[in-house]
């Protein structure tokens, strides 16, 4: 398969701090990291990032599959090298593959089909788009453009020669949250997207309960959240991720074993899911308990009994933030999996005024 190259060389003050701090990102996203002096690398993803302190400058390489990944990666690096370059305001070009301004690769217009409650607190909206094959066979997880109420025709992001997305003025800028893809048809050209309706009104729940046929948002993606190759499973989330946990249910082996544990709001929020045989579905009920307060997904991991017949094993999660710290030091020090056996993932923060995660908050 053929490789996609951007480079691009930054003057920086500071070259080698700015890389250790660009390393450091790459770290706490579970890459793989590789310095020695002057050089660095990191690997996450089936992305490549790689760099070289020079006298007074930076270079950057950047390497992917496909155009997406480059984009995103390209972003990626533009945006933490402006945060690590304190005082600074250095010009980034890139050169190679995906260079120069122009539209987002990775980006869609949708366009709303239909609505539907899976449940009091889960609405489905089913959406229109073409050109959505990459959405079926990528990650788990979107970002959503969700355009001012009342402005009329959209205005969506554009991308600079820096790799980074230029945005509409104040008022008419869409609003950005993460996703789950819950389904895609790419031949019919429909997108599922489920969203819980919650009480703190944030601009994805607004939407939802807004949203009539012909409204239009915008996607960028897909990333992240793939799941390996496993015998036995371990699931575990709350209603945020219940879109992710639901999908991968339904893509795993019909062989697979395991078991996926989440937790909802109250019985009502409860679906039926189709699953393999040898996965149980257990729900944990909040009965009352706002979500982000209680303990019941990490209690739950910490009692699940792992297979001892050398049955290759994969954890994934999705919760709080809290929650996705605890769940990920239980497994990396208590359980003892290493970094290709788990995939944790803070998807909101209790408290904080986005609070909509990559599940189906908003």
């Amino acid at each position: 398969m053929s490789v996609l190259v951007a480079r691009t060389t930054v003057s920086l003050s500071d070259p080698e701090a700015c890389m250790a701090a660009l390393l450091e990102h790459f770290a706490e996203h579970d890459a793989e990291v590789v310095r020695s002096e002057s050089r660095g690398e990191a690997v996450f993803e089936g992305r490549k990032a790689a760099f070289e302190a020079q006298a007074g400058a930076l270079g950057m390489r950047a390497e992917a599959e496909d155009e997406t990944a480059l984009a995103f990666l390209k972003t990626f690096l533009a945006a933490h090298l402006l945060e690590a370059a304190v005082g600074e305001t250095p010009e980034i070009v890139w050169t190679g593959d995906g260079a120069g301004a122009g539209r987002l690769p990775n980006f869609r217009e949708l366009t709303v089909l239909g609505i539907r409650d899976v449940t009091p607190r889960m609405r489905r909206i089913t959406f229109a788009g073409a050109d959505l094959k990459s959405y079926a066979a990528g990650g788990l997880h979107i970002k959503i453009l969700i355009p001012p109420p009342g402005i009329g025709t959209p205005e969506w992001p554009t991308v600079a020669a820096s790799g980074l997305p230029v945005w509409p003025e104040e008022g008419r800028r869409p609003a950005v949250r993460t996703y789950t893809v819950r389904r895609v048809d790419p031949r019919a050209g429909e997108m599922d997207i489920d969203f819980v309706i919650h009480g703190d009104g944030g601009p994805g729940t607004a939407f939802a309960l807004r949203a009539a046929p012909g409204d239009r948002l915008g996607i960028i993606g897909p990333g992240g959240g793939e799941v390996p190759e496993a015998d036995w499973y371990l699931l575990a989330g709350d209603e945020t991720a219940l879109p992710a946990i639901a999908r991968i249910l339904e893509t795993l082996p019909r062989e697979a074993r395991g078991i996926a544990l989440i937790e909802v709001a109250d019985a009502g929020e409860e679906q039926a899911l189709a699953h393999p045989p040898g996965m149980a579905v257990r729900w944990l009920r909040r009965d009352g308990a706002p979500a982000g307060t209680t303990d019941l997904v990490v209690e739950a991991v910490r009692q699940v009994a792992w297979p001892e017949d050398g049955a290759r094993v994969f954890a994934w999660a999705g919760a709080e933030y809290e929650a996705f710290r605890a769940l990920r030091r239980h497994w990396r020090e208590e359980v003892g999996l290493d970094r290709a056996q788990h995939l944790a993932v803070g998807y909101w923060r209790r408290g904080t005024p986005q609070g909509d995660g990559k599940g189906a908050r908003g």
